[in-house]
């Protein structure tokens, strides 16, 4: 009798299905006959619905995501060494997704300048919101693709490196994700939990803090759904023996003043310089703190923004995978300005249709095979709460090909709102969720 015949995807359906406990060896298999082709796409698809409509507790999401790592390759930097031949704990950051949300381009090299190294495997941008390996290839140059050996010469000589995961980690995860992409079950909360933390588990890293977006901007659009799936990436962090912290941030209004690929390596160099926007700013900093606590660093990481240590970090980081950190950055041949039609106060800048509008504009993608423009985008003059008088620049959109303006600025209809007064702006980061709150 071979593993296989062991048992039968239909009663592991059924199971589910009437609301029953997999155990860990049911899900061990179903992983494995999944990847290998043994269990056929329906019975999967069958499968993920089940666990949609009746959950999964914490011991079945745990396993899942055990099976998906098993699936792969682990990588492991264990051998990276401090001078004093101690072993240098690495910790990396992972967000749910948004629109402006250029964080890991300042905050992989911030982290790096105070020794602590920062494997930040990444991915590309898909529909409304951008992917940090597209805005770094805007840089003339700079490469996503390393091999394992080039990742850990990097991590070891500069600290960071950003660059895309290799097919080898958690195999059933692409699978499956591209299943639950075609069958309504994106947004199962353990599906979409045991995806993200299978991969950055496989990476190896030993602290992971991970931002939870939440409003309308973000794929989780309620708080309580944003602080179950935290909840949930939490747990499954730290039962893999990964010190695991999320913080919920707010997505309603983009980050920043950019939405597109070379816009927000701009703007990302401006707060490595000790600039750029107040929120940008805020939340690269609440992640650091946050990064550096777990891997045991007690530093205030606002110092290397102002004395320009993660600056030199950031041009180590892009000249090590072949780019040119002081080269131009891509103009884009056309641009339209949106002007305010009113005086008052910018009450609201929904995220979504700027995101939207962007990848109209050619920043994004509607499929993963499609290519992107480096200089596509959205740049926004002001942030709600401040006052905008008739005329003025709102937001200008840049792109290559003439013909998406119109496209773009269909996607702004009703986008934003000037009224008389405006409500003091919730605070950026709501909730902090570490094991102890489990």
């Amino acid at each position: 009798m071979t593993a296989h015949d062991q048992h039968d995807a239909v009663d592991l359906i059924r199971a589910k299905r009437d609301g029953g406990t997999l155990t860990g060896e049911q899900i061990s298999w179903l992983i494995r006959a999944y990847t290998d082709g043994t269990v056929a796409d329906e019975q999967m698809s069958a499968l993920a619905m089940a666990v949609l409509l009746r959950g999964m507790s914490r011991a079945e999401i745990s396993q899942w995501t055990g099976a998906m790592i098993a699936s792969g390759e682990r990588m492991d930097f264990s051998g990276l060494r401090a001078a004093d031949g101690t072993r240098r704990l690495t910790a990396d950051k992972h967000s749910t997704g948004g629109v402006g949300d250029k964080i890991t381009l300042p905050l992989a090299p911030l982290v790096a300048s105070f020794g602590v190294p920062v494997p930040q495997l990444s991915g590309r941008g898909l529909g409304h919101t951008g992917g940090t390996l597209d805005k770094l290839e805007s840089i003339p140059g700079w490469r996503a693709h390393l091999t394992n050996e080039e990742i850990n010469d990097q991590l070891d000589q500069v600290g960071a490196v950003i660059c895309a995961a290799g097919s080898g980690l958690a195999p059933a995860d692409k699978k499956l994700y591209a299943l639950r992409d075609v069958t309504g079950t994106v947004e199962s909360i353990p599906l979409i939990a045991s995806s993200i933390m299978s991969k950055k588990i496989a990476e190896g890293t030993d602290a992971l803090v991970l931002d939870v977006k939440t409003g309308a901007g973000a794929f989780m659009k309620t708080r309580d759904d944003a602080q179950e799936l935290a909840r949930t990436m939490v747990a499954l962090g730290t039962d893999a023996g990964v010190r695991t912290t999320a913080l919920i941030t707010r997505m309603d209004t983009p980050l920043g003043l950019t939405a597109g690929n070379a816009v927000e390596v701009e703007e990302s160099v401006e707060v490595l310089a000790g600039g750029g926007p107040a929120d940008v700013v805020e939340l690269t900093l609440a992640l650091a703190r946050e990064m550096l606590l777990s891997a045991g660093v007690d530093a205030d990481p606002a110092e290397h923004l102002f004395n320009g240590r993660a600056m030199d970090s950031w041009k180590q980081m892009i000249r090590a995978q072949g780019g040119d950190p002081e080269s131009p950055l891509p103009q884009a041949k056309h641009s339209h300005t949106v002007t305010a039609s009113e005086s008052g106060v910018l009450a609201r800048l929904d995220a979504y249709s700027v995101g939207v509008a962007a990848w109209r504009l050619g920043a994004g993608r509607a499929r993963k095979e499609d290519p992107v423009q480096a200089a596509a985008g959205v740049r926004m003059h002001a942030k709600p709460g401040q006052r905008v008088t008739a005329g003025q620049p709102l937001l200008t959109l840049t792109t290559d090909d003439e013909p998406r303006i119109a496209r773009a600025e269909a996607a702004l209809e009703g986008a934003w709102e000037i009224t008389g007064t405006a409500d003091q702006p919730e605070p950026l980061v709501t909730a902090r969720i570490t094991a102890a709150d489990l």
